[in-house]
């Protein structure tokens, strides 16, 4: 703590942001004074528990129980992160920290995403494994601001490219400051990528971000999707993480690249097995396909979410896995046994990333403890065409009524926080149901 402390003075700047991140992966923070932080670097600090009472729209829950107007709103204990300091390239080099409810007393440790992701890793180190990850998230650019979205009613944004043009020289020569600023200014705010490109889709992109311990790469991934944002507002564009904002294009993913490591080693590869896989990433990989269908509202939490699991969209639409095969839920990458992974396929760009990431490595850990055999043949070409696969949920109401139905998330996540996360999806639900949309008024208005 001292060193955060002494380093905060060398900046010498009068404020710092700090944020928390709410459960659908919304950073939710404010400005503070330097001297006030240095304070909370101590002692920790009050966040009105309303953060995890609300929705993304900031409607107050009518079925929470760790925050309500019944609690009056009171305050949570947020303790700041030291780990998580940097600048912000683009505000001039103000302080950033993240904070977490690790240390609250009062229920919101159960409910805050970051906590839940330090229980699962801890339980991965006492396992005896070092997780690391490597998210990598696609999204949309569009040239709209917040206002013009809202004058046009939200319909036909002009993303700010046109046309199909994945891999693409061009196009991002076509907005290379833009292209410029993601690169550098991720960097400097310790996001750093190891890739960037254009996907196929009208504006769409996709950039991978280094791997890192799994916390790390948790906080990289928060961090990066609100950077995104903000770097593209000062371009005059806006950037969508939604998982599917136009029915006849791609949606955007939220893959998880992951590996279990120990005294320095990567535990997933072996140059002995002919698929190159470990037998504990045998065991890794059944785990998921095993609890992953039962935490899909982990892994696309939105009504939105399920139309992107459309086959022939490169979203999976079974519970499989395969060999370096794009078309599966699981997709092994196993070239060379130092950098063998996992990629988790199923995760939208929409889903909150210390939850998505928590699942994952949950589900793989049960794999892993209770020796599961991988059962299953790894899919050959199409996963498409092969109809006998274990469905996935297609709606969000199915997903939340099968995750509520099981035992097996409270057993990897702890019942606490599942019944308040449960709670949350059930809400989202209900608001989408009492929703009279476009589609309605088109096919019903005049003819029925």
């Amino acid at each position: 703590m001292t060193e955060f402390i002494e380093r905060l003075e060398e900046l010498d700047q009068p404020f710092v942001k700090v944020a928390i991140t709410d459960i659908d992966g919304i950073l939710r923070g404010k400005y503070m004074a330097r001297e006030k932080v240095v304070e909370a670097a101590k002692r920790g600090f009050g966040f009105c528990n309303v953060v995890f009472g609300w929705d993304s729209n900031d409607q107050v829950y009518d079925n929470a129980t760790l925050s309500g107007w019944h609690t009056g709103y009171a305050d949570g204990l947020a303790r700041l992160d030291p780990t998580t300091l940097r600048e912000i390239p683009w505000e001039d080099g103000t302080p950033f920290c993240l904070a977490d409810f690790a240390h609250d007393q009062s229920g919101l440790a159960d409910a805050c995403p970051r906590t839940l992701l330090k229980r699962v890793v801890a339980k991965a180190e006492s396992m005896g494994f070092t997780p690391k990850f490597g998210p990598e998230f696609e999204w949309f650019t569009l040239r709209e601001t917040p206002d013009s979205l809202v004058e046009k009613g939200y319909h036909r944004p002009l993303p700010i490219s046109p046309s199909m043009f994945g891999y693409s020289i061009l196009r991002t020569t076509l907005n290379a400051p833009f292209f410029r600023d993601l690169l550098h200014q991720l960097r400097a705010f310790r996001i750093p990528l190891e890739g960037l490109h254009t996907e196929t889709g009208p504006g769409v992109l996709e950039a991978a971000i280094r791997y890192d311990d799994v916390l790390s790469a948790a906080d990289r991934a928060v961090l990066f999707k609100t950077a995104v944002k903000e770097i593209a507002y000062r371009h005059g564009f806006l950037a969508t993480f939604m998982a599917k904002w136009r029915e006849d294009l791609p949606g955007c993913s939220g893959h998880l690249h992951q590996s279990l490591w120990r005294d320095g080693e990567n535990q997933f590869g072996s140059a002995e097995h002919p698929r190159g896989m470990s037998k504990l990433m045998e065991h890794y990989v059944a785990g998921q396909l095993h609890c992953l269908p039962e935490l899909m509202p982990l892994l696309a939490p939105t009504i939105n979410s399920y139309k992107r699991y459309v086959a022939g969209s490169w979203a999976a639409t079974g519970m499989n896995w395969g060999i370096g095969n794009r078309t599966t839920a699981l997709r092994v990458i196993a070239a060379d046994p130092g950098s063998t992974r996992l990629e988790t396929r199923l995760p939208g760009a929409d889903a909150n990333p210390y939850l998505s990431i928590a699942a994952a490595l949950a589900a793989g850990l049960y794999g892993i403890e209770r020796e599961l055999p991988l059962t299953t043949e790894a899919i050959q070409g199409n996963a498409y065409a092969d109809q006998d696969q274990p469905s996935l949920p297609r709606t969000l109401a199915e997903a939340v009524g099968r995750m509520k139905a099981s035992e097996l998330p409270g057993q990897l996540l702890g019942d606490a926080f599942c019944r308040h996360f449960i709670a949350t999806r059930e809400w989202e639900v209900r608001q989408h149901e009492v929703a009279v949309t476009d589609w309605e008024l088109r096919r019903y208005l005049e003819i029925i």
